[in-house]
């Protein structure tokens, strides 16, 4: 079974950038599609981005698209988040999942359709 560790979090201020990293177990790490979903206090896990077993095909979340960048390095099995402009809302635990896709080269966007999860890694964003 594949395990996922994230690293990378901590306390920044608005504004800041931080990029977040998912370190997995396996060297069939390639074999999965990956995504990071965040979770604030009281609030339902949600999706921030995907990307495909390749790299090739990448998903986000509106409306922090365009202040994240999901990237993954399958020759060192990490994925990547990288943020810029954090803003207090993006305060959250962060966790990276990981799903096994053989024969496609898609990614998956809800939380159910992940089997793999990290621990979490807690970004606290201060005004």
């Amino acid at each position: 079974q594949l395990q996922l560790v994230e690293s990378g979090g901590g306390l920044v201020q608005a504004g800041d950038s931080l990029r977040l990293s998912c370190v997995a177990s396996k060297s069939t790490f390639a074999n999965y599609f990956l995504a990071w979903f965040r979770q604030a206090p009281g609030r339902e896990r949600e999706f921030v981005a995907a990307i495909s077993r390749s790299g090739g095909n990448r998903g986000y979340v509106d409306p922090p698209k365009s202040r994240f960048t999901i990237s993954r390095d399958n020759a060192k099995n990490t994925l990547y988040l990288q943020m810029t402009s954090l803003k207090p809302e993006d305060t959250a635990i962060y966790y990276c999942a990981a799903r096994r896709a053989l024969y496609s080269d898609t990614y998956a966007t809800r939380v159910a359709e992940f089997d793999v999860w990290g621990q979490g890694t807690q970004l606290t964003v201060s005004s």
